[in-house]
């Protein structure tokens, strides 16, 4: 007889987990559930008491939850790491982001820039702010609750930046290259274990399952890293 776990996801992960779980549950008797969401509204969902087996979130809210008796203690454990890119439509000129003073460069001229207000448009925001672009960008800045390459595709947005493994799913859009090393910030992606999971040893099996060496490999074709 089988079993089902549900697995709460951040979006950025939804291109991994669609080839990993068929995987996962084609290696035993254990079905997974997933429901992607942004970070923000998993998180609150699962403060007000979201029935869940695995959430799998920026370790820093899946470290909030275990501190708040939400993920069991102890059980968290990293699965990917995350670097924050550029794109442009695809066939679009590339523009030149790799140094610091270049990648403000193609900001400013770029007609229109789009972000997530997820993890990573969180952090977009601030850096704007940090370089003094923030309000130079303000009239032409459009933000998206999905992949920002799928406003590019469509021509709605000239750049756009987002996590690289939100990125190349998307046809139409191409990533010109990672954020510039003094810019760039990495978003841990970690796994943890309902403090009320019912089926606690087949999630157990599951946050294991993705640290093998098959889903290791598709961690670094999604343009991750793995945690």
């Amino acid at each position: 007889m089988s079993s089902t776990i549900k697995i709460l996801s951040g979006g950025a992960m939804r291109s991994l987990l669609a080839e990993a779980v068929p995987l996962f549950e084609s290696a035993g008797a254990i079905k997974a559930d997933i429901r992607y969401a942004l970070t923000p509204a998993l998180k609150k969902e699962i403060e007000d008491g979201a029935i869940f087996d695995v959430a799998l979130l920026p370790r820093p809210d899946v470290e909030a939850l275990e501190q708040a008796g939400r993920i069991a203690a102890g059980s968290t454990k990293d699965i990917a790491r995350s670097a924050i890119g550029v794109a442009v439509r695809a066939g679009a000129p590339k523009p030149d982001i790799a140094t610091v003073d270049a990648f403000k460069r193609a900001v400013l001229r770029a007609g229109s820039v789009t972000y997530s207000d997820g993890p990573s448009g969180l952090y977009i925001a601030g850096l704007m702010e940090r370089l003094g672009l923030a309000e130079a960008i303000k009239s032409k800045t459009k933000l998206t609750t999905g992949p920002v390459a799928e406003l590019l595709a469509r021509g709605e947005a000239e750049l756009g930046l987002q996590q690289i493994v939100a990125i190349l799913p998307v046809s139409g859009a191409d990533l010109v290259g990672p954020l510039p090393a003094e810019l760039q910030n990495i978003i841990v992606y970690a796994a943890g274990l309902s403090a009320r999971s019912a089926n606690t040893q087949a999630a157990r099996q599951f946050i294991a399952f993705m640290a093998t060496p098959r889903v290791v490999d598709l961690i670094r074709a999604k343009g991750l890293e793995p945690g």
